[in-house]
């Protein structure tokens, strides 16, 4: 929505001096202003009314580490939308990303219990096919580790450029961190950002 110059602003009283006091008639953009004013106040007291309960469910470990100041704050960026498509999408992208590493560890165990299957199944006799299997068996569990070694580095770099992200569209309580106690928080603040997306709507958006 364009936003008037004072100029404009005068002319449109001046036209309706014409009829009656501009006191009596305010203009049509001062209206509009007014109006789009309460709603923009009235959705903000429904975000911080919101965000205030939620942190009430939490246990109190959590409510001392987000304080009032950060609820306030992350409700005027709601204000903004857009950041519930943000988060939508860190969402997904992670949730492929997951799907994606357990598709690949679970086709890696397959693959390590058709090779026992094989040796067990092989004409190889006692001792030998023990001996096989166990040196087998430590190999698939050095490879499994190493494979779930790489899943969380992948992870948490997943996690950094998902802070990343957030903290430069100027989410409240975002930026990137290792710390453990501070990673919870976040995870928090997301998840009362997705609930609020599916009750932060319009009549006309149900």
């Amino acid at each position: 929505m364009s936003v008037e110059s004072p100029q404009c602003s005068d002319r449109i009283s001046s036209n309706y001096s014409l009829v009656a006091d501009s006191n009596e008639i305010p203009s049509v953009s001062a209206m509009a202003a007014s109006d789009n004013q309460n709603e923009t106040q009235s959705r903000l007291y429904f975000l911080n009314e919101q965000l205030q309960k939620m942190v009430k469910e939490l246990p109190r470990k959590y409510q001392q580490r987000i304080p009032n100041e950060l609820l306030c704050e992350l409700a005027e960026c709601l204000l903004d939308k857009t950041l519930y498509s943000i988060v939508k999408e860190l969402t997904d992208i992670q949730h492929v990303t997951e799907k994606q590493m357990f598709q690949k560890r679970l086709e890696m165990i397959n693959k390590h219990s058709v090779g026992i299957q094989k040796l067990l199944k092989s004409d190889l006799v006692e001792p030998g096919k023990t001996e096989t299997r166990l040196k087998l068996q430590a190999e698939h569990r050095k490879n499994l580790r190493e494979f779930d070694k790489k899943i969380v580095t992948e992870l948490d770099e997943k996690r950094r450029e998902q802070q990343n992200t957030l903290h430069m569209a100027g989410v409240p309580g975002f930026d990137i961190t290792d710390d453990a106690s501070r990673i919870q928080v976040q995870i928090r603040l997301c998840d009362f950002i997705i609930r609020l997306s599916q009750i932060d709507k319009k009549p006309d958006e149900v």
